[in-house]
């Protein structure tokens, strides 16, 4: 049986990283990964029905064609809401991410959980260009004339045209809407208040790397952080995998060097690059950082509790004499096959059937995260140049990236000091060893712009359904209850 490999670059949170070599690093962003994906469509009865909102292809220009429309998906559930006629009870509305939107439902439980205390009306709605909800036609389309309508600002204008409808056709303008999401959800609800203030009183931002832009973060912090997650449960764990790169590069350079990595990485068909088999390891040590959960989960991949201690104990367990890349490679199974029923591994080829090689363009075109992994990186040092990067946007999709555009349409820059003077009611949380928090909001910056932070907290926890006994989601549910009741959403 053939596991997919999840290469990042036919996965969702990557796109073109230019390093010293010809060869493109992975490069990682909040998305759901492809199997996943594919899981969820088969996710039995969620309890949310089913709707379809004749959306506007382009809020933005008056040209003919903009007025052109497509369908677009969003979820309901109205178990908790008051029964009217009039509604006055809140609306909790989920902003999509990019994905199939029953994916995020099914994996998004804290919603659900604090419902029935504000009889909150639920609505997941569908992001424009992912899941069912299509402009056009032919799914895997890379033209720019269709895709240049695949935008965040597109997507929130999608999102407020949708709430206000609702509001109007439930008879429910009286009632409030608080927008959640994490990762780039989470970004879009953060941006969401700030655009649309008239629309959500609020928002709740989880693992929302809003200041990931420009030089406002680090470029080194996000996989600075991926290699302290491993240092600090093992330094031999750190440096063997850290080693195992020149050794996996030695093997290559041999004769008949592939072949020998085809059988040692049990690739069900003959690897035709040693970066298949790098990017495979680098994928799952990355996604294992970034679901690091202390309870068993299937967010990723079906993975034990704790995973990059069981990771680095495999490492650990190795007899004395071992190589580096041998150890690398058993850990990084832990990530593809938990479940132990795996016989070999599809390292290189991945498909994408449910189109979410529409983030390509969204990294080619405002979604630039510059990145880059120094000396203290326990993965091949890289640079970050960004001509070379404009070039293979151009090669790939004829444009040119706008690498300012998001700071500029939704700021970042001195962010405490801008949004103390106009911003307000928005919560931002985030969990210190998911490496995408080091681009969050760590910080208060006003009575109503909050910074929850847990040191040993993980992607998500406090929007996933893992239930009120984990520790880190108790903390984190109670301060949010806690301060979504503070600011006039009562229960």
């Amino acid at each position: 049986m053939k596991v997919a490999s999840c290469l990042p670059y036919l996965l969702f949170f990557f796109f073109f990283l230019t390093t010293r070599t010809v060869h493109s690093l992975p490069t990682f962003f909040p998305r759901a990964p492809q199997q996943s994906l594919l899981q969820s469509a088969k996710d039995p009865e969620l309890p949310y029905s089913t709707h379809f909102f004749p959306q506007q292809l382009d809020h933005f220009t008056f040209r003919p064609n903009s007025y052109n429309v497509f369908h677009q998906k969003y979820l309901m559930n109205s178990t908790f809401w008051d029964r009217g006629p009039v509604h006055t009870a809140p609306i909790f509305v989920y902003t999509g991410n990019e994905g199939n939107i029953e994916w995020f439902a099914a994996n998004t439980g804290f919603m659900m959980d604090i419902a029935p205390r504000f009889k909150a009306l639920l609505v997941f709605i569908e992001h424009r260009f992912y899941g069912d909800s299509l402009p056009f036609r032919k799914k895997d389309s890379e033209s720019a004339e269709e895709l240049g309508y695949l935008t965040s600002t597109q997507a929130l204008a999608d999102y407020a045209v949708l709430i206000r409808s609702l509001k109007k056709n439930l008879s429910a303008e009286a009632s409030p809407v608080i927008v959640f999401g994490g990762s780039y959800g989470g970004m879009l609800a953060a941006w969401f208040r700030l655009k649309y203030p008239h629309v959500a009183i609020g928002a709740l931002a989880s693992s929302a790397p809003i200041l990931q832009f420009d030089d406002i973060t680090p470029w080194s912090s996000f996989y600075d952080a991926v290699s302290q997650d491993f240092k600090d449960e093992s330094i031999n764990c750190y440096e063997v995998i850290k080693g195992s790169w020149d050794e996996l590069m030695a093997v290559s350079a041999k004769k008949n060097g592939l072949v020998e990595l085809s059988k040692s990485f049990k690739s069900c068909k003959s690897l035709h690059s040693v970066y298949s088999a790098r990017d495979w390891l680098w994928t799952a040590f990355t996604y294992t950082a970034m679901v690091d959960y202390p309870t068993k989960a299937n967010f990723l991949m079906p993975l034990p509790a704790n995973p990059i201690k069981e990771m680095c104990r495999i490492v650990d367990g190795f007899p004395r004499g071992a190589s580096k890349l041998a150890r690398a490679f058993s850990a990084a199974s832990l990530y593809y096959n938990y479940s132990g029923t795996h016989k070999c591994f599809d390292i290189e080829n991945s498909t994408d059937d449910h189109g979410l090689s529409g983030w390509n363009w969204q990294a080619c075109t405002e979604m630039v995260m510059p990145m880059t992994c120094l000396d203290e990186c326990m993965f091949p040092p890289f640079t970050y140049e960004y001509k070379d990067f404009e070039n293979d946007c151009k090669d790939k999709f004829g444009v040119r990236p706008r690498p300012h555009w998001i700071t500029t349409e939704y700021g970042g820059y001195k962010i405490n000091q801008v949004l103390k003077r106009y911003g307000s009611n928005i919560i931002f949380s985030n969990g210190m060893k998911d490496p995408w928090s080091r681009g969050g909001v760590l910080k208060n910056i006003s009575s109503s712009i909050i910074a929850l932070v847990t040191e040993k907290g993980k992607k998500l926890l406090t929007l996933l359904l893992f239930g009120l006994t984990i520790w880190t989601s108790d903390l984190r549910r109670k301060k949010i209850l806690n301060g979504l009741e503070n600011k006039g959403i009562r229960k």
